[in-house]
């Protein structure tokens, strides 16, 4: 089985699929490292090391090397290969989301020229901003998530769903792996793989996480004119 074929197998196990998002080489050695099974990237994340806001705004090109790079190196193929990718629905350059059919049309597109390549179990998770955009999200979800699902998606990622009813009513219409957003009040995993989600991200909470810790520690140095304070989790790890 390659890497394709098992990062797919991933969304049909029992276990939930918990997938780290990376920004950099350091970042997707440390999930790698730490033990998780699979790593996707966080565009804002991205896009914030290299001091773009998120929006298609960094030269695609560059975008690419970078997946390449952290490609190589965590998961150490040969023959480097994204597993999957996500496909979202939403309007760049202006709010609201593009039409059903438009954009199942381009799912379609996508799936059958992987297929035409042999990539018959590359995994297109299929995104729908319907919770970021719509005040009564529900309805519309679930008739995009069908759609897109017909038309080639492998799963569906909804950004901004949270409750524990509105995810099993999701689970149950649509019939394909479900991934959720990490977000204040949804955080637990053995908890939403009771409600029948597969996969769970945390896009780029972890990469603001750490972006504030260095700023706090450059303050510091600043502040204190002192270094003492960089080398203090390194002594407890010593001790």
């Amino acid at each position: 089985m390659n890497k394709i074929q098992q990062f797919h197998a991933l969304h049909t196990s029992e276990e939930l699929l918990f997938l780290g998002n990376a920004w950099d080489m350091l970042s997707a050695l440390a999930l790698e490292k730490a033990g998780f099974k699979a790593i996707g990237t966080t565009s804002w994340g991205i896009a914030n090391t290299l001091g773009f806001s998120d929006g298609e705004l960094i030269d695609f090109d560059q975008h690419v090397s970078i997946i390449r790079t952290i490609a190589e190196h965590v998961l150490r193929v040969a023959d480097v290969g994204v597993a999957g990718i996500n496909i979202e629905d939403s309007l760049k350059t202006q709010k609201g989301l593009r039409g059903v059919g438009l954009h199942s049309n381009l799912l379609s597109k996508i799936r059958t020229a992987l297929d035409a390549r042999g990539f018959q179990a590359f995994f297109i998770n299929a995104r729908t901003d319907t919770y970021l955009q719509m005040d009564a999200p529900f309805s519309e979800t679930i008739e995009r998530a069908k759609a897109y699902v017909d038309s080639g998606a492998s799963g569906i990622f909804v950004p901004g769903l949270k409750s524990d009813e509105e995810i099993r009513e999701v689970v149950f219409h649509i019939h394909a792996p479900l991934n959720v957003l990490s977000l204040p009040g949804l955080t637990n995993v053995h908890q939403l793989q009771q409600l029948g989600v597969k996969r769970f991200s945390f896009g780029n909470a972890f990469s603001d996480k750490i972006i504030v810790a260095l700023q706090k520690n450059a303050e510091q140095l600043i502040e204190l004119q002192d270094t003492s304070h960089l080398y203090e989790d390194f002594a407890k790890s010593l001790s």
